[in-house]
């Protein structure tokens, strides 16, 4: 054991030695130098501010999506209806909220059309700049907004941010706008939603009724009824009214 450690220090001595001369020499390399170089143009300043906003308004998509398109009253009348059937989790969220997205592609259509024409195109070309732009895109969300919006709604915000009551839709901000136009969906996915809970909840008091009739009380009546409103629902092609009437209520 103590033999090793001689060798140990021997070779170690022997590579000290050998590196000594390398270790003495003065550092004849340079020092690092880093330096930022300006953009010799404004073209080249552009596209990083282009792509930073680019990213930025990807986050807002989900937002976006939900408060200036048709997809909260979609959801919201696909949700009462499950509910409405008294089927929980059938169908699941991912295929509501899957159909919902679609449906919102098919009515948003012709506004996605408009915007990239007058806006898209146009800016890809580099005719016109950024600002221009998001301003162009803006127009045929608002004109759809201004569609599904009412006026009580539009007037509340406008009351709240002490604004002045506005002569054309031009003097309306788009921060009141959106948020009148959130509740206004709201409360006409909530109308479409009690007129689907009526014949639903017709054929439960009637299912109740019999149940209690026949004296079978400890007999849930939900039970009985979840057939007959599948039942009911098939017949009628449910599927088939309920879309059309979401996507027909949009025009």
């Amino acid at each position: 054991m103590r033999l090793r450690w001689v060798w140990l220090v021997i070779l170690g001595g022997v590579l000290g030695w050998n590196l000594l001369p390398v270790w003495a020499q003065p550092a004849t390399t340079s020092p690092l130098h880093i330096a930022i170089t300006p953009p010799s143009t404004e073209e080249d300043l552009a596209v990083p501010l282009q792509i930073l906003l680019l990213l930025t308004l990807l986050t807002f998509i989900p937002a976006l999506l939900i408060a200036m398109t048709s997809f909260a009253r979609i959801v919201v009348v696909l949700s009462f209806l499950r509910q409405a059937l008294g089927v929980q989790q059938m169908p699941p969220n991912q295929v509501l909220i899957g159909l919902a997205l679609f449906l919102t592609l098919f009515i948003m259509a012709p506004v996605g059309e408009e915007i990239r024409v007058q806006a898209l195109q146009p800016y890809l070309a580099h005719q016109i700049t950024t600002q221009a732009a998001l301003q162009r895109a803006l127009v045929p969300l608002r004109e759809f907004m201004f569609a599904q919006t009412r006026e009580k709604d539009l007037l509340l915000f406008m009351e709240i941010a002490h604004h002045p009551r506005p002569q054309t839709r031009e003097d309306v901000p788009t921060t009141a706008l959106i948020p009148a136009f959130i509740i206004s969906e709201l409360k006409t996915a909530f109308q479409i939603g009690f007129l689907l809970y009526i014949p639903f909840l017709i054929l439960d008091l009637v299912v109740s009724s019999v149940l209690l009739s026949m004296g079978m009380l400890m007999l849930p009546p939900v039970l009985i009824s979840l057939p007959f409103k599948i039942m009911l629902f098939v017949v009628v092609d449910g599927w088939n009214l309920v879309i059309g009437s979401l996507v027909r209520s949009f025009h």
